[in-house]
């Protein structure tokens, strides 16, 4: 069956062991590219085609493409990420995105990372967040529409590292970490214990989900998804996660815009 959906991803740098974090810690780039490899496997097994950009040496986080862009339908918003040190990932990410969606820029003084946006229905919510500001919330609104601001706890980076959508009307959300009430959605709810799979990739009924976390894994079956468990280690070490690694577009690589 032919791929209905496409995904840029982009490869694990030897630099990687220099990736931005809160709490630096070693990394070991041979596992994090295995890692990458087993996520990308994940992503074709459930139906989507993948694209793997080369790696930047000047960029350590460059595998990290979700703070590059914001796509919905056929237009991308590409980004001007908070930390100065990744501004530099843009273009390839532009490049590789422009063969199948319209491109739309920010500019300076906004900042925006793609990981402080959660689409869910017609909705964007949006973290005002040490990376996301005022200016970058301003923008995303203009170009698509209905944007619902929420402040970040200081110890929150972006937004989606304590909820991602599940679909139009459901997000996974961790428990102690933002009220239920700033959302118009259901909760499938994830323990704070285990609030890092809060974070997944969620394609049709199949969702991509941290290996290691079980309380979340029952409650994705619960709610009718079937999990497919990755590992995360070394992402994580760079505060990193699962939506992160990719950028999902509506459509098949092979399917060009016109």
């Amino acid at each position: 069956m032919k791929p209905s959906l496409g995904a840029i991803t982009r490869e694990v740098p030897a630099s990687f062991t220099r990736a931005l974090a809160m709490t630096p810690a070693p990394i070991d780039v041979a596992l994090a590219r295995e890692q990458h490899a087993a996520y990308r496997a994940a992503l074709a097994a459930c139906g989507v085609e993948v694209e793997v950009v080369a790696a930047d040496e000047d960029c350590p986080d460059c595998c990290f493409v979700e703070d590059t862009a914001v796509i919905v339908g056929d237009r991308a918003l590409i980004t001007r990420p908070g930390a100065p040190s990744r501004r530099g990932e843009t273009p390839a990410i532009a490049d590789a995105l422009r063969a199948y969606v319209q491109l739309v820029e920010m500019t300076e003084p906004a900042t925006l990372d793609g990981g402080d946006c959660m689409r869910v229905g017609d909705t964007i919510y949006v973290g005002r967040s040490a990376r996301t500001n005022a200016a970058g919330i301003a923008r995303l609104a203009e170009v698509f529409g209905k944007v619902v601001a929420i402040d970040m706890p200081p110890h929150v980076l972006h937004l989606k590292c304590v909820c991602s959508p599940l679909d139009d009307e459901r997000i996974l959300l961790a428990d102690e970490s933002i009220p239920a009430s700033c959302f118009d959605a259901a909760i499938v709810r994830v323990p704070a214990g285990e609030t890092y799979a809060a974070n997944a990739v969620a394609i049709g009924r199949q969702v991509i989900v941290a290996d290691g976390f079980p309380w979340t894994r029952d409650a994705i079956e619960n709610a009718g998804f079937t999990p497919h468990l990755v590992p995360t280690s070394e992402v994580r070490k760079a505060d990193g996660s699962l939506t992160c690694q990719s950028l999902i577009v509506g459509r098949s690589l092979r399917d060009r815009a016109g």
